[in-house]
Order: structure tokens, then C-alpha cells, then sequence
């Protein structure tokens, strides 16, 4: 066992007083060493349950005849530190978790983990470790909030509170009602309710088998998440006996599986950054052209909130992530390992088929097409990233002239004051991963574009990204970013955009020779980040195209 080189050998007398100091037992010494790591705060809705399933785990643990050790990583709201400076650190937050478990992990030779997360960042984070030190673990996500309830009418966070406040700016909401929706909309503990990046992740991490099944939709607090913990628990000390590392199970084929549900949920944008940066941790080969050639393959099965009304436990009660890939097996590696010790084609076999309306069969889709696609063209030579399962009917094609802001605030600032009209394309530059820095998230922008009604008349085109709520035409990810020069740092207002979805391009129309001379007089910004940590992240973070991960230096450019 990895925990041998604390405990074995008269050499290592002090390392087991220390060890004995903290209440373990001789008899507990001679068993695996298990690492059962929390993200639980106080502060984030998704989180503040997993206390008790911390107990859950541990008990697993201990039944299944390992020794439990509790250690904790920061969580981050996106909602909380969504449209402000607090921002920046969400993104950058996912590299801050991963090499927090690998720390721990190393320092203290584990034998396994157990990863209970649920929000946004942390769970992709959790994932790069495991995958970077590749030992056996299994990840826990402590599960969707239920819908809030007003007047019989079920709510969710991003539509009835964020893309709210672009109802009140247009006279469509009183004071009053946007007070008691308020109150309502987070009825407790859980991810927000609808398939936005917490959830994604929760369901790509069970569809790339790296949770038991039925974990990703289990809602949170319910007795069946605390079940799926302590198994989880028992079941990792499994996997150390039986030499199972996260590598076996995440691999190229494993990550296209993910790919798969990921178009056939219609998902959340932020999925092709983590699921590239969970490949580049697990050295796995995945580009960001694996995902627009998988979206052609695998069409629309679900519509979830934000771009349909289904809710997350609607998903839940028709059968979960199980009885999707069950639909989706003939598309699926089957051969795929998961930490149910169990393969893709064993369970999908074993999953009831999903009932009601909520999955679609293949030969009955909801679109034709995976629910994201990715643009490529002379603004966008590395690519971008738009929901297109999202997208309001008409506007796959559009044609725009460009009113270009270098950051977000600039750009909430017109269209709250009236100053953005149909046919405007909003280009929002140096937010990107380097220019951000951090790559904020652009949820408060794009819900209140819905709210005001502008919602099927203008686009949104960004370096930046955008969170799992958005819906309608907005392109993320524009790579090169406008902090590397890219050509979204070129442009200038009236600027002819196009933006084609079937034809998978976005272009502005000017000729090379135009786009050269402004080059030639474009000068890079200065670091926004002078000290702190962010200072660093921006000297060393990857393009968005290659999943914004950390490189050193010479490689990050």
C-alpha cells in the first residue's frame, strides 16, 4: 500500500506516534489509508449537507475495512460571486483544489479517496487530482437542489431570479413580487436545480464512470444520496484491494462517453473546459474538435433548464443518468471501466429504461444535433463554444454589427441604461482566461439580455465564458482570447459579425489585409493583477482551447 511509507519499519516510529496521536488504533495501521475529501462551507448552498454525508463515507470506510482520514478544499458559489470581482477566482479556483488534494494526498502516502464535492469548479478540480495521482477514488456530488415552489408554479435560480432582474429593469416585475421570489426560488441544500455546470459535471462524472451509478441525479438530502455515500465509502477500499486506479477508468474512450451525455443532455459550455483539463491531468489525447464531431454524431435527448423546462429532479425520477445511457448504448464505448467495478455495456444492461417524457428515445430526439457545437473562422481561429440547444428558434444564423466592450461591467452598464438595441452583437473582450484574469462567468449579462426581452434579437460574443444558465445565442471561449492578441482584440464597433451554427463559423467581415493593419497597431494590455496569487494564474494559464490549465510558463503562451 502507498500508506506503507509512513507506517512500515522501525524508521517509521515517529510517523505512527504522530499517526497514534490523532486516535488510531495498531489495528486500524494495518489497514488502507483513505482520504475522505469535503468541500463543505457554510457559505454555498450545494454544500451545506455534506456534514452528514461525511459521516455516511466515513462509516463506508470503516465497513468496508479501511481507516478514514477527513480533510477539507475551499468551495466557491458562482451564483454568490457571480458579476463582481469575485469572479476571477471561481475558474481559477479548479487548479487551487487539485493541488490542494495532490498536497495532502502525497504528503500523507493515502491509498484512496473519497471526493465529495457538488459545485461548479470543485468537482472538475477533484477530478484532476484524482486522474494527476492516479490512485483509486470515487466521487460523491451531494446532489440537486429541488425546484422552489410559488403559487404552484415550479422555480428555478437562474430564470426566476437572475434573468428576474432584467424583468424588473423592464417594468415586468415589481418590487414585491422580486422580494417574495427571493425567498422562494432555494428552498435548501443542493446544486441549483436546473443542468447548469454542477450538475453537467455531476452527470458526466458518473457517465465517465467515476461515480456509482445513480450518484449524479440523487437529489440532496434524500436517503438515497446518503446510501450512495456510504457506499461509496465501502467501495473505494475496494478498489485499493483490487488495484484500480482512476486511470484505468478515465480514458480517452471514457471521456467520449462523457462527451456523448454531455450532447445528449445539452449541457452546460463549461463542461469542454473541464473535461480538457481532466484529460490533460489523466494524459489523455482530447481536443476541443472531439466535441463539435461528437455533437454531429449523438443528437438532443433531454431539455433541461435553462434552455427547456425540465428540472433536475425531473431528470432524477425518469430514471437518472443510468437509464440514459441505456438509451444511448449503441453509441457508447461499452468496454468502459467504472468504479462500480462493472462496465458500460454491464451497466447499461442492468438500468431500468426511463419513463415519462423527459429522455427522449434516439429515434425520437429533441434536436437533431448534440446540445453544443463549436464555431471556428477568422474570429475564432482555435475556436469557440455555444449552446446551441439553447439557442431561440431563428436565430442559428445571425448577422450583427459589433458594439465592443473590454469587460463585462461596461457591457451590463449599456443595456441596463437602454443603450442596446435588436440586431446589436455585444462583443465582451479581455475576459479570458489570461485577460479576465480568471475567465469571469457571464451569467448576470446574459440573464438579464432574457429578461429584457433582447433575448432573440442580439448576440452575445465573448472570450470569456458563460455559466451553465445561459441560454440564447451566446459564443464563448473565443480563442485566441484578446489579451494574446486574438483577432476579438481587433475589432471596432460596426463591424460586420456573422455568427452560422449549422455551418459551425464565426466571422467578422474584414478582409486579412484590414485585420493585419490593426494588428499592427494593437499593444497588449497590462496585467490587471499586480499581486496575489491571480498575479501567477494569469502568467501561467493555457488557452480556453486547450481547457485553461496551468503550464509552465514558456508553454502557457
Amino acid at each position: 500500500m502507498r500508506s506503507d511509507q509512513v507506517k512500515r519499519g522501525i524508521e517509521r516510529m515517529p510517523n505512527r506516534a504522530l499517526l497514534h496521536a490523532t486516535g488510531i488504533t495498531p489495528r486500524q495501521m494495518e489497514k488502507p489509508f483513505i482520504g475522505v475529501c469535503s468541500s463543505f462551507t457554510d457559505m454555498v448552498p450545494g454544500h451545506i449537507g455534506m456534514r452528514s454525508l461525511e459521516r455516511k463515507i466515513e462509516w463506508g470506510v470503516c465497513s468496508g475495512g479501511g481507516a478514514p482520514f477527513l480533510f477539507c478544499v475551499p468551495g466557491i458559489c458562482d451564483g454568490i460571486a457571480m458579476g463582481h470581482s469575485g469572479m476571477r477566482y471561481s475558474l481559477p479556483s479548479r487548479e487551487l483544489i487539485a493541488d490542494m488534494i495532490e498536497s495532502i494526498v502525497q504528503a500523507h502516502c493515502l491509498d484512496g479517496l473519497v471526493l465529495l464535492t457538488n459545485c461548479d469548479k470543485i468537482t472538475p478540480g477533484m477530478l484532476m487530482a484524482a486522474c494527476r495521482l492516479d490512485l483509486p477514488a470515487i466521487v460523491v456530488t451531494a446532489g440537486p437542489m429541488a425546484a422552489g415552489r410559488l403559487a404552484g408554479k415550479p422555480l428555478s435560480l437562474v430564470r426566476d431570479t437572475f434573468e428576474a432582474v432584467g424583468l424588473h429593469q423592464a417594468g415586468k416585475l415589481s418590487d414585491a413580487e422580486a422580494a417574495e421570489l427571493e425567498l422562494e426560488v432555494c428552498p435548501g441544500e443542493g446544486s441549483c436545480q436546473g443542468l447548469y455546470t454542477a450538475n453537467t459535471m455531476a452527470c458526466l462524472t458518473e457517465a465517465m464512470g467515476m461515480s456509482l451509478p445513480g450518484t449524479a441525479t440523487a437529489l440532496a438530502g434524500s436517503a438515497k444520496k446518503a446510501r450512495i455515500a456510504q457506499m461509496a465509502g465501502e467501495r473505494t477500499v475496494g478498489l485499493v484491494r483490487e488495484g484500480i486506479a482512476a486511470r484505468r477508468i478515465v480514458t480517452r474512450q471514457s471521456l467520449e462517453n462523457a462527451i456523448r451525455v454531455d450532447m445528449a443532455l445539452g449541457g452546460s459550455t463549461n463542461s469542454i473546459l473541464h473535461l480538457l483539463a481532466i484529460a490533460h491531468a489523466a494524459e489523455v489525447e482530447l481536443s476541443i474538435d472531439d466535441f463539435d464531431r461528437i455533437s454531429r454524431e449523438v443528437p438532443q435527448l433531454a431539455s433541461l433548464r435553462p434552455g427547456g423546462e425540465h428540472m433536475m429532479e425531473d431528470l432524477e425520477y425518469a430514471g437518472g443518468i443510468p437509464a440514459l445511457l441505456k438509451e444511448l448504448a449503441e453509441a457508447l464505448n461499452v468496454d468502459c471501466l467504472s468504479v462500480a467495478g462493472m462496465n458500460m455495456e454491464e451497466l447499461c444492461t442492468n438500468a431500468r429504461s426511463a419513463v415519462g417524457e423527459v429522455i427522449h428515445p434516439l429515434k425520437d430526439p429533441v434536436a437533431p444535433e448534440g446540445g453544443i457545437c463549436i464555431l471556428k473562422g477568422n474570429l475564432a481561429p482555435e475556436g469557440a463554444v455555444v449552446k446551441q440547444g439553447a439557442v431561440a428558434v431563428g436565430m442559428s444564423r445571425f448577422v450583427g454589427k459589433a458594439r465592443v466592450f473590454d469587460c463585462e461591467d461596461d457591457a451590463m452598464d449599456a443595456l441596463m441604461n437602454g443603450r442596446i438595441a435588436a440586431g446589436d452583437m455585444l462583443i465582451v473582450r479581455y475576459e479570458g482566461p489570461r485577460g479576465g484574469p480568471g475567465m469571469r462567468e457571464s451569467l448576470s449579462l446574459t440573464a438579464a439580455v432574457a429578461g429584457c426581452g433582447l433575448g432573440d434579437k442580439i448576440a452575445i460574443v465573448t472570450d470569456g465564458r458563460f455559466s451553465g444558465g445561459t441560454r440564447n445565442l451566446s459564443v464563448g471561449h473565443v480563442s485566441p482570447e484578446a489579451a494574446l492578441g486574438g483577432p476579438i482584440a481587433l475589432l471596432k464597433d460596426g463591424d460586420g459579425i456573422v455568427i452560422d451554427l449549422p455551418e459551425r463559423k464565426l466571422e467578422v467581415v474584414l478582409s486579412d489585409e484590414e485585420l493585419e493593419a490593426r494588428r499592427a497597431g494593437w499593444k497588449a494590455p497590462e496585467p490587471k493583477c499586480q499581486r496575489g496569487w491571480l498575479a501567477r494564474y494569469e502568467h501561467l494559464v493555457s488557452s480556453a482551447a486547450k481547457g485553461a490549465v496551468l503550464e509552465p510558463a514558456e508553454r502557457a503562451k
